[in-house]
């Protein structure tokens, strides 16, 4: 089953792996939201600046330091997702516990890691 997704931390440098997480999510065919820094469009997916109220949310896959992620906390658990996925160098323990207590599950792990083993 395919995975709305929304890719918070989303960069136009195509270095990063948040770039590169928009496009092979597209290569699998889930539906991709991203929010960055940067107005922009990587692969089909047009980056927002400004946080909407995206409804169906099932995966919010995180590339911000969790200093970072600190603002964004409401907004994600207001989104509802069913999961969210803690890429290597975003693990927040704090955020962890937020997470539990509205129902949210989440994964510490890589998205391109997930994609590729099929395990996404």
């Amino acid at each position: 089953m395919k995975k709305k997704t929304l890719v918070l931390g989303a960069s136009l440098k195509t270095e990063r792996y948040s770039n590169i997480a928009v496009n092979r999510l597209r290569t699998y065919n889930h539906e991709v939201k991203a929010f960055g820094l940067r107005e922009g469009t990587v692969s089909d997916v047009i980056i927002d600046t400004e946080l909407l109220p995206y409804q169906g949310i099932d995966t919010v896959t995180l590339y911000l330091n969790p200093k970072r992620q600190e603002a964004y906390y409401d907004y994600i658990v207001g989104l509802k997702p069913e999961r969210v996925i803690f890429n290597p160098g975003t693990e927040n323990p704090k955020f962890y516990n937020i997470l539990k207590k509205s129902n949210i599950d989440y994964e510490v792990a890589c998205t391109l890691v997930l994609l590729a083993t099929g395990q996404y």
